[in-house]
């Protein structure tokens, strides 16, 4: 597997970010051993059973897009692509609460956005040029909040940017980082249909990501301890010398490596001077226990709602709110039931509460803001055998899967970079 001169990498966290990171790691010639604080992998994005639904539920659904490459590359060479599970072509349905009215946004399968000049594929009651402001945030040259770079109201800012750019920012998106959408925009709108097709792990995100990467890294030699956590971390000579765990202290030779692969506030506590996201967005989900209606499409976007996206799974449905701070205080069981009323008035379903979840994540991503984007840290820092991985450093992207996924590559190559230039 590795020569005994390779080193090994310490990745501490087995979120997205350390997972990603392991596993570009297996190729090279370094042991590897992921050191985990809790006693699952997964971070934010996994699945556990609720007993209160008799269900596998996941902490959040996340909808992945065609587009974000290296989220699928991951899944390719842990051999789960094919839990994931979308419309053959970029389409998405969505429905107006306060209006009734309903429509289907379908983007085609190219990779030019033809989908703008066809008025049955594009928003309804919009012109081509209601789309001009999508080039203007998509090549906005300063981060600022994208309420002044483009106008945030009228069809084409209700019926299609707010929706996706509040799924992807997870904050309202006047308030937003315009940098940060223009990102979105250009890797997927932008490149049409072949980048838009919505993709979602059906039967648990824990299925797609997590279970296959352990197994996968595992079956590579590489060692995932759980319930391991990082103490201390001790530096001299411009490197991390010593990690201190909970059940043992490891001296590192001149060929180790150290990822941090864990959230802002945790890696704020070894690193006191590191600049990082310190505002913070959360999330509602809500998960019940009932066979979806044939008439309920897989992804359903809401406009005009509590509810977000209401999403059809193998025996239950489940909602997703962004940037739903405000919805932290209310009594879970009336939420519950605020939530459900509307499901059930698209669906068709009575409107009797049936098995319920609702899970609050109140730190679920960085606030987007161009404020918070500028706080966000690269992946090398001042010792040469640390780097950082998570959702949250500077990849250009939102806290997303794709980011998590992105930045644990980075920090990898780092990782590979460093030894080439030891040997």
């Amino acid at each position: 597997m590795h020569s005994s001169d390779g080193g090994t990498v310490h990745i501490i966290g087995a979120g997205l970010a350390g997972l990603s990171a392991a596993v570009r790691l297996t190729g090279s010639r370094r042991t590897i051993a992921i050191h985990e604080a809790t006693a699952h992998a997964g971070g934010r994005c996994r699945s556990y059973y609720d007993q209160t639904t008799d269900m596998v539920i996941d902490n959040g659904t996340h909808l992945l897009l065609s587009g974000n490459h290296a989220a699928l590359s991951f899944v390719e060479t842990i051999g789960s692509a094919s839990g994931l599970k979308g419309p053959d072509e970029a389409e998405f349905a969505f429905i107006d609460l306060l209006s009734g009215e309903q429509w289907t946004l379908r983007f085609g399968d190219s990779r030019f956005p033809w989908w703008v000049f066809n008025k049955d594929r594009r928003v309804p009651q919009t012109a081509i040029v209601d789309y001009l402001p999508l080039a203007r945030l998509a090549w906005t040259p300063v981060d600022k909040p994208i309420g002044e770079v483009i106008n945030c109201s009228g069809p084409i800012y209700e019926r299609l940017l707010e929706p996706l750019l509040l799924a992807a920012l997870n904050i309202a998106p006047r308030e937003g980082s315009a940098k940060l959408a223009s990102a979105i925009i250009r890797e997927t709108l932008a490149l049409g249909g072949q980048a838009c097709r919505p993709l979602l792990a059906r039967d648990g995100l824990g299925t797609v990501f997590v279970e296959p990467a352990i197994a996968y890294l595992r079956e590579h030699g590489v060692s995932v301890a759980f319930q391991d956590e990082l103490v201390a971390l001790h530096f001299g000579n411009g490197r991390v010398s010593r990690v201190e765990f909970t059940k043992q202290t490891v001296d590192l030779g001149e060929n180790d490596a150290v990822i941090l692969a864990v959230p802002p506030y945790v890696a704020a506590n070894f690193l006191p001077d590191l600049r990082a996201p310190s505002s913070f967005r959360g999330i509602v989900n809500a998960h019940f226990r009932i066979d979806p209606p044939d008439r309920l499409p897989p992804i359903l976007g809401v406009i005009n709602g509590t509810c977000e996206w209401i999403f059809a799974l193998p025996g239950r449905i489940s909602v997703t709110i962004s940037d739903g701070g405000e919805l932290f205080a209310a009594p879970r069981a009336d939420l519950a039931q605020a939530i459900w009323n509307e499901v059930a008035k698209v669906s068709g379903l009575p409107q009797t509460l049936p098995p319920w979840q609702v899970v609050r994540e109140r730190r679920a991503t960085f606030a987007a803001t161009p404020e918070q984007n500028a706080r966000r840290p690269t992946a090398e820092t001042a010792w040469r055998n640390l780097f950082l991985a998570g959702d949250w450093i500077a990849t250009g992207l939102p806290a997303t899967i794709e980011s998590a996924v992105r930045s644990g590559y980075r920090a990898a190559d780092l990782v590979s970079q460093q030894l080439k230039a030891a040997a």
